[in-house]
């Protein structure tokens, strides 16, 4: 028995409709992946050939826990993790979500799932007490994400009990995922967590998978409950100490949090990027959204399962056209449908952000596309008969709400849309308008040219993906914490600094638990968490070790994508020509050329590759024998 883990690997072959259940991987393997993140890199490395069309039945869904989910006291200790190959990027994707859905699995006597195939009909998968079938989900397909929840409870409420059938968690795509929009999200539940970016509910689709259901009633086993208790007392009183957790995401949510900061910087990209200058940025603010549209009570069941943070959010609007409630929205939202689109009309800001959550469309991607549409309109990039007579403006609220629809069923211009910004743009022979980075991932609302290091993550990310760690040093701690040391715009020093930072993330990232709270803990409190909960002796360093371990492996399987292509380690031309005119970042770029060689060279890499001696200090020798094989190795 390893503590910390359920000891279970389900596997789903949909195109033969068989489950088997396999142990866990060995100890040793374990130690060096934890779960989450990391076992799902190592799955898909093993299982899933480079080459592997993401949407073919060859492409595989690892959904796993981590050592510490489902572990109560840990905080932010509840979230899941789905690993694959992304039809956005084509490289190796990781997302996870909080909600309810992770801790759930974990008791239902599983660590990880590896789902295979394609099923020739619509299923689901029922997961229960250590035992799981795939059920027939033809009444399903079509459906939006709220009706799924509802009708999966409904049916299985006479196996689990009406009284019981409310705690069934649920993951499930809506009619986004099942058209294969590239741009759909794996929702949890009404919109309580969601795996949006990267595409993944694509692959749901192509494998005819609408939704996974879990319930359980197991517990995982803690090894040292003596340590245990001493760091779950740490961990709660860091989390009390930091304004972050305790004052500022509880009261106001990533809306309050996250655009102060920015803006307060120079850094809300407005009009895709184009400018800063936004109207007045507190129309959209998280103080305005809680005070004119929170449900606090509904609010309270929002939080994700094990988070003494409670940054999520409830809001209803009773107003014309734009009537609405759920859960949400985060920052992304507000940035994607307001700032991003120069619309400052909340409530429909607030009915964007639920509609996507309903036919299961990634808030960021959908945003993110509109943007780049409305901007090739603009600039006469698109031919007027394409428009189908829809009149194309800046801040149109009722253009958005009529785009997403067209998105997630791919009707007239939202079919374009629907492929994402990369392809929308290329589609157009306007590349140079899509804000992405060079795998093909539309950006944050976070502007680079505010801060240097933000802008060398996401260069390098090899997810394509980017959280708001990255902002940590140079934007949130300075703002919410007092700590200055850090010159945003100074390019010296920033390779070291973000390669710790992204190995920290990859290593809780497997934990599993939310990077918000990074903003109290530390590498020394993780340790001593996951120390304590699997009996194994992780020091800080090891720790780390094990995030860098998963972030080489990453980049080896997008080598093995790529080959030997340094361009994928950049960004825009806007960013590194471009500055803004106005604000406290003004007359700033990118400058990833400064960068990369202090970054390449801390992570012991050869023109962004990994070499042998630096794999094989990882324990990571079958990758560079790989490598050498196919001649990509430095």
């Amino acid at each position: 028995m390893v503590y910390g883990y359920m000891g279970k690997v389900l596997r789903v072959n949909l195109t033969e409709e068989k489950i088997s259940i396999e142990p866990l991987p060995s100890e040793d393997i374990l130690r060096k992946w934890l779960g989450g993140r990391g076992i799902g890199t190592y799955y898909i490395i093993k299982e899933v050939p480079p080459n592997v069309d993401p949407l073919s039945p060859e492409n595989k869904l690892i959904i796993a826990t981590g050592p510490v989910t489902g572990i109560a006291g840990i905080p932010t200790a509840g979230r899941w993790s789905i690993v694959t190959k992304s039809p956005i990027t084509n490289t190796i994707y990781e997302g996870n979500a909080g909600g309810k859905f992770g801790a759930e699995l974990k008791f239902s006597g599983f660590d990880f799932i590896i789902i295979e195939g394609k099923a020739n009909r619509p299923v689901y998968l029922w997961i229960y007490n250590g035992k799981a079938e795939i059920r027939d989900a033809k009444n399903l397909w079509g459906k939006t994400v709220y009706q799924t929840v509802d009708l999966i409870r409904e049916e299985l409420s006479s196996i689990v009990g009406k009284d019981d059938s409310k705690n069934i968690k649920v993951i499930s795509i809506g009619p986004a995922g099942e058209k294969l929009v590239k741009i759909a999200a794996v929702m949890e539940d009404k919109g309580k967590g969601a795996v949006g970016r990267g595409g993944i509910a694509a692959v749901f689709g192509s494998k005819n998978l609408k939704a996974i259901a879990v319930r359980g009633n197991f517990k995982p086993q803690i090894a040292n409950q003596e340590k245990f208790r001493e760091v779950i007392l740490k961990s709660s009183q860091f989390v009390r100490n930091s304004p972050i957790t305790s004052e500022i995401l509880p009261k106001y949510g990533t809306a309050g949090f996250l655009a102060k900061a920015l803006a307060e910087k120079g850094m809300i990209p407005v009009k895709n990027y184009q400018t800063n200058v936004f109207s007045d940025f507190n129309k959209l603010s998280g103080e305005t959204i809680v005070k004119e549209y929170l449900d606090q009570e509904k609010t309270r069941e929002s939080i994700c399962w094990g988070c003494p943070i409670g940054c999520k959010k409830y809001t209803k609007v009773d107003k014309p056209l734009f009537s609405t409630e759920g859960d949400g929205p985060e920052y992304m939202g507000v940035w994607g449908f307001g700032y991003n689109l120069n619309n400052d009309n909340l409530p429909s800001v607030l009915r964007a952000y639920h509609l996507c959550n309903e036919l299961g469309l990634d808030i960021i991607g959908t945003g993110h596309v509109i943007g780049t549409f409305i901007e090739l309109v603009e600039k006469e990039k698109i031919p007027k008969e394409k428009l189908e007579g829809l009149k194309v403006n800046w801040g149109d609220p009722e253009l958005i709400i009529e785009l997403i629809y067209r998105i997630a069923n791919r009707i007239g211009i939202g079919n374009d849309l629907s492929e994402g910004t990369k392809e929308f743009a290329k589609k157009y022979n306007s590349e140079e308008y899509a804000m992405i980075n060079k795998r093909g991932m539309p950006l944050f609302g976070f502007d680079p040219r505010g801060a240097q290091g933000y802008g060398l993550w996401y260069a390098t990310s090899n997810t394509g993906d980017y959280d708001q760690l990255g902002l940590f040093k140079e934007v949130t701690e300075p703002t919410y914490l007092g700590n200055n040391n850090i010159n945003r715009f100074e390019t010296k020093g920033k390779g070291e600094l973000i390669k710790k930072e992204q190995d920290l993330a990859a290593a809780i990232d497997s934990m599993i638990v939310c990077r918000f709270s990074r903003y109290a803990l530390n590498e020394e409190i993780y340790a001593e968490q996951l120390s304590s909960v699997t009996g194994w002796d992780i020091n800080p360093q090891e720790l780390l070790k094990i995030g860098e371990r998963i972030w080489n492996a990453e980049r080896v399987y997008n080598i093995l994508v790529f080959g030997d292509n340094l361009e994928y380690d950049n960004l825009p031309k806007r960013f590194l020509e471009e500055p803004f005119k106005e604000g406290p970042s003004a007359g700033y770029v990118v400058k990833i050329s400064e960068m990369l060689p202090e970054y390449y060279k801390v992570r012991g890499w050869i023109n962004g590759r990994p070499t042998r001696e630096k794999l094989e200090e990882l324990d990571l020798k079958w990758l560079a024998d790989i490598l050498e094989e196919k001649h990509l190795l430095p």
